[in-house]
């Protein structure tokens, strides 16, 4: 009887310890950028500078935490208004950017898009990345006066 128990406490263990490396290695996927992607509620938010720079480099559209003015539109939101009443944890971004100042380099066919940077709720800032369909990414904290490079095609 004692060498039963024994055996099932081994066996007990020995699953238990594989439970454990199981949900650590298979269960918690994270991308490069530190972002959880198990679930909504521990989706970590993707919203400075580099971050989303990198991310729009190596994916090509913004993290799944930015929505369109349309979208935010269609939840009640309203300019000016705080976007995270609407939308918890969401921040502006995809919209096309006309580049009317000419301040970003032009090309034909190249079109710009535009995304809140920093946003932490409340009033939208002055911080935007602006990045175009054929690979530059340029951020601005001055709301579009300046800009930094952050890659180019």
């Amino acid at each position: 009887m004692k060498k039963i128990f024994k055996k099932l406490n081994i066996f007990l263990v020995f699953a238990l310890l594989l439970s454990s490396l199981f949900n650590t290695v298979f269960l918690t996927p994270t991308d490069t950028f530190g972002a959880t992607t198990a679930t909504s509620s521990s989706t970590k938010v993707i919203n400075t500078f580099q971050g989303v720079a990198d991310y729009i480099h190596t994916y090509g559209k913004l993290p799944s935490n930015f929505i369109t003015k349309a979208q935010a539109t269609s939840l009640g939101w309203k300019p000016g208004k705080n976007l995270w009443n609407y939308a918890p944890g969401k921040s502006i971004g995809g919209d096309i950017f006309i580049n009317a100042e000419k301040h970003l380099p032009s090309a034909s066919g190249r079109v710009w898009h535009e995304c809140d940077i920093n946003y932490n709720g409340g009033q939208r800032g002055a911080d935007r990345i602006v990045f175009s369909n054929d690979g530059l990414i340029y951020g601005t904290s001055d709301h579009y006066k300046t800009f930094k490079c952050y890659y180019k095609n």
